[in-house]
């Protein structure tokens, strides 16, 4: 696991604090639209050393009292659950990014206390999934996180990039997505 970027004070990722945004290298998802794609492969962006990051909290406690944890998808990683562990140590609150591919990860690290705030992100409905996605996904697993959230008692949110060549007018992105009962959509424009 990479820590590929750092963006040092946010007002908007974390919903009620004020945080920074860390970005994690790699990623299994290829949409063709990702605003971070020099960090899906695990060879662009910055390459921070943990002690820098650690170090810059430390620095920033008083100031910040969140920490949102991108990428990237950060689960891709399993070391991901050791370092929200240790912003959780100096007392962060902590939002995590994610594209719900991977539910243990998801839940181990909601019931191990690790995460406060989970942002997931829906692409487009199962039938165009893979398209948006630029990879084959396994819609249970995507499913599993969303009921996971929305029976956890976490804080959550899920948002789609809307992108006019992937999302017709007439498309819904929660067509077909029965599980998504109490679904409201945050769409971000590219």
């Amino acid at each position: 696991m990479r820590i590929s970027g750092l963006q040092k004070t946010t007002l908007l990722d974390f919903p009620g604090r004020v945080a920074c945004t860390i970005f994690l290298n790699g990623c299994n998802f290829r949409c063709p639209f990702c605003q971070n794609s020099e960090i899906l492969d695990g060879r662009g962006g910055e390459d921070i050393a943990e002690e820098e990051l650690f170090a810059f909290l430390r620095k920033r406690k008083g100031i910040l009292d969140g920490v949102c944890v991108s990428g990237g998808e950060p689960l891709v990683h399993a070391e991901t659950l050791e370092l929200l562990g240790k912003i959780k140590a100096l007392g962060y609150g902590v939002k995590l990014d994610t594209n719900g591919a991977f539910p243990e990860r998801l839940k181990e690290s909601a019931r191990a206390g690790l995460v406060d705030f989970v942002a997931m992100d829906i692409k487009n409905s199962p039938k165009n999934y893979a398209k948006t996605a630029g990879v084959a996904v396994d819609m249970a697993k995507i499913e599993e996180s969303a009921k996971f959230l929305m029976e956890s008692g976490i804080e959550y949110e899920f948002r789609t990039t809307v992108v006019k060549e992937l999302h017709p007018e007439r498309s819904d992105p929660r067509r077909g997505m029965t599980l998504f009962t109490k679904i409201s959509l945050r769409c971000d424009f590219p």
